[in-house]
């Protein structure tokens, strides 16, 4: 049967936080029994947008991941508490508002850190796919209807048709370590959980320094090529998609008329190496 997905686009979100207010909307003050008890008005954030900030000025960037309920298929929280949680044949994981009464290792359970304790109710809470308003005839979750930039995208599809989606747009699990099969997957996700080495190159012809457009800055690691690319109009070049391991890589710039310029890299985080000035041969 077709089941639920989200898709989460991290370079389409921009941290406008509407999915998280109209979660806020439909559930604050409202409950709806069998699905949920109400939401706290203070202190709960079904949907969490987590920011990452990459590189140092002048080259910099920031990406922002909306981090909800994961809807596992094999979630640790039913495993921690199988008469309390279910999953439902289209996918949405339910915690029961009953069931769950004064469960607080429930919250514990979710190594998404996604699942949070009602202190007025006694009843662990997550966003739960807003399934009470697709039992209703909804054709998408409330967070979904709101986002004005399409971060985010609800499908319901058959299991054959979402590995195909998931091969074409190349989407990833938060957490592949996690070995979950979460039912929220993420496109362009390296725009948070990777690393750029990015810097400028620049020459010096009768004492006036200027940009250097067009010369070549290929990236090295113990010896192999993995990257080639021209430097802009303003002598700058950005590698991009690395990850962040400590892996040591070498960075040689090349241009007609000046000497190979290299510089070497540890990668443990972004690196903007600055500006590379090339000599006259």
């Amino acid at each position: 049967m077709k089941k639920w997905h989200l898709v989460v686009d991290v370079a389409n979100c921009t941290n406008c936080n509407l999915c998280a207010l109209a979660v806020q909307d439909e559930h604050v003050g409202n409950a709806f029994p069998g699905y949920a008890e109400e939401m706290p008005k203070h202190g709960h954030r079904w949907i969490e947008i987590e920011r990452r900030e990459r590189g140092t000025p002048p080259v910099t960037d920031a990406a922002y991941l909306p981090v909800m309920c994961q809807h596992c298929d094999d979630a640790p929280c039913i495993a921690a508490a199988p008469d309390a949680i279910s999953k439902r044949p289209d996918g949405i994981v339910l915690i029961d508002p009953v069931k769950s009464r004064d469960r607080r290792d429930i919250v514990d359970a979710c190594p998404y850190g996604a699942i949070w304790w009602n202190e007025e109710k006694r009843v662990p809470q997550h966003w739960f796919f807003d399934a009470h308003l697709l039992d209703a005839g909804w054709a998408e979750p409330r967070c979904v209807t709101v986002c004005a930039t399409n971060a985010l995208r609800a499908v319901k599809l058959e299991d054959d048709e979402m590995e195909r989606l998931i091969e074409a747009e190349q989407l990833e699990p938060l957490r592949p370590d996690l070995a979950t099969r979460p039912r929220v997957h993420y496109k362009n996700l390296w725009r948070y959980n990777k690393a750029f080495i990015a810097g400028t190159v620049s020459v010096e012809i009768d004492g006036v320094v200027d940009c250097c457009a067009g010369a070549t800055a290929a990236l090295l690691r113990a010896g192999e090529t993995l990257a080639e690319q021209r430097t802009d109009t303003f002598g700058d070049f950005k590698f991009d998609r690395l990850d962040p391991d400590g892996s040591a890589y070498e960075l040689t710039i090349t241009a007609d008329g000046f000497a190979v310029a290299t510089v070497a890299v540890t990668l443990d985080e972004t690196r903007n190496v600055g500006d590379i000035r090339l000599s006259s041969r």
